[in-house]
C-alpha cells in the first residue's frame, strides 16, 4: 500500500538549517507531483512547496521562497525539502503528500517536527 515516511526533523537554532527527506513506496513515485505542507500549533495545515513529476518545475510558498528548495529522486523514491535560514514562524509539522486518481484521493505522511528555537 502507499506509504509516505518523513524524517529529518528536530529541533534548530534559527538561522539554522534541516533537510527533510520523504520516502515513499507503494506506488510509481516518477509519475506524481508532490508537495510538502506544514501545520503549526493552532494554525491551519499549509502548502509550503510542489514538485512535477519530473522535477522540472516548483512553486513556493512566499514565506518560504529564497529559504527552502524542494528537490526529488525518482530512482530513491524520495522528495526533500533543504530548509535554511529558518525562523521561529517555520515551527510546525511537515508532512509531504501526494494526489492520485480522477477523484483526487490525497496521501499524507505522518510527519515530522520541526522547532526552530534558541
Amino acid at each position: 500500500q502507499v506509504q509516505l515516511v518523513e524524517s529529518g526533523g528536530g529541533l534548530v537554532q534559527p538561522g539554522g538549517s534541516l533537510r527533510l527527506s520523504c520516502a515513499a513506496s507503494g506506488f510509481t513515485f516518477s509519475r506524481y507531483a508532490m508537495s510538502w505542507y506544514r501545520q503549526a500549533p493552532g494554525k491551519e495545515r499549509e502548502l509550503v512547496a510542489h514538485i512535477t513529476s519530473a522535477g522540472d518545475s516548483t512553486n513556493y510558498a512566499d514565506s518560504v521562497k529564497g529559504r527552502f528548495t524542494i528537490s526529488r529522486d525518482n530512482a530513491k523514491n524520495t522528495v526533500y525539502l533543504q530548509m535554511n535560514s529558518l525562523k521561529p514562524d517555520d515551527t510546525a509539522v511537515y508532512y509531504c503528500n501526494f494526489v492520485r486518481g480522477v477523484r483526487g484521493t490525497e496521501y499524507w505522511g505522518q510527519g515530522t517536527q520541526v522547532t526552530v528555537s534558541s
